[in-house]
């Protein structure tokens, strides 16, 4: 008879955590059930084991511990350590917001409004997103594809390679194509440098939103896709070029990053310039991305995660307040920072 058992799991921090602690925990033979809760943050698990809940909760989290999980019976506080980490990841993230306006004042950058945002500044908002929102959104999918590979790996002979290639083919195409429409649909509506930059200043609000989630301020409600949507595309065969199409796909995805940037793609008012400034910012979270494809990404959900991810949210939060303050100096309601 199989007996169930609730465990509170600490290390999580989004979906892709959810298919790694599930995959992982199937594959042993006293599992036979597993799912996870990201919001009560707890591991729901049915077996026919006769050991007691803490025997499995210590076999258990030996199994996930590598990747940064832990299991216990009780609830442990994690408060202290949390700020811990936080007054560590304030000066990393001062650090390389430091650096960043260093290059923009210095006119190497040009993170601004009005279609005036270089490749290479995209290029740059790709990668701080290909470690923040993006990983946990974006990669998640790649964690989804990742995981049914595995599944059907062991049944026939599947090529991981080509499928992640036909996955960030996709995205790449989607970005680059689709940049370019929005740079068409800004130049049909003439948008205007005034509404150019209220747009901006929605899109920054996004990321200062995304920023206080990462750094935990939001952490009982944390911004991320539905978990139903990873499972569904874990059901997805992907020995077609649906890996291509869900590549494509992700250029809809909420991750703030893309939506700022695609806010910028419709202020450019052109083709090339759109297209340019979306091919770059998708470029920019490839390493990462192909990182997390072939497992080397393990920084990301490994004991420094949470270090990581605040980092990552000052560094965010950073960027969002800079790109408010840009879009009221669009507007006239303040001095520009920079002579951009």
């Amino acid at each position: 008879m199989l007996k169930k058992y609730t465990f509170h799991v600490i290390g999580t921090h989004c979906p892709a955590c959810k298919i790694l602690i599930e995959d992982i925990l199937k594959e042993q033979s006293v599992v036979k059930n597993v799912r996870v809760n990201l919001k009560r943050e707890t591991v729901e698990i049915e077996t026919d084991s006769e050991k007691n809940p803490e025997e499995l909760a210590q076999i258990l989290t030996s199994k996930i511990k590598p990747n940064g999980y832990t299991l216990s019976i009780e609830k442990n506080i994690q408060e202290q350590k949390s700020n811990d980490v936080i007054w560590k990841a304030i000066p990393i993230g001062l650090a390389f917001l430091v650096l960043f306006f260093i290059l923009q004042k210095s006119g190497i950058l040009n993170l601004s409004i009005g279609g005036k945002t270089t490749p290479a500044t995209s290029f740059i908002v790709g990668l701080i997103a290909s470690v923040s929102s993006c990983l946990a959104i974006v990669g998640g999918l790649v964690l989804s594809l990742s995981a049914k590979i595995s599944q059907d790996d062991a049944k026939e002979n599947i090529s991981d390679t080509k499928t992640y290639l036909l996955f960030h083919t996709g995205r790449l195409v989607s970005f680059a194509l689709l940049g370019g429409l929005l740079g068409i649909i800004g130049n049909a509506i003439g948008i205007n440098f005034t509404f150019a930059a209220i747009l901006g200043i929605i899109a920054s609000l996004v990321m200062i939103t995304l920023g206080l989630n990462l750094t935990g301020v939001f952490s009982k409600n944390r911004i991320a896709l539905p978990g139903g949507i990873f499972n569904f595309f874990r059901k997805i065969e992907h020995k077609t070029l649906t890996p291509l199409i869900i590549g494509f796909a992700t250029f809809f995805l909420p991750c703030g990053f893309t939506q700022s940037m695609q806010v910028v793609a419709i202020s450019s008012g052109s083709f090339i310039s759109g297209m340019l400034i979306m091919l770059s910012f998708a470029l920019g979270t490839l390493p990462v991305l192909l990182l997390l494809s072939f497992g080397s990404a393990s920084f990301a959900h490994g004991k420094h995660a949470p270090l990581f991810f605040k980092s990552a949210g000052v560094i965010v939060l950073g960027l969002g307040l800079f790109a408010l303050l840009a879009g009221l100096a669009g507007l006239g309601i303040i001095n520009p920072l920079f002579n951009i």
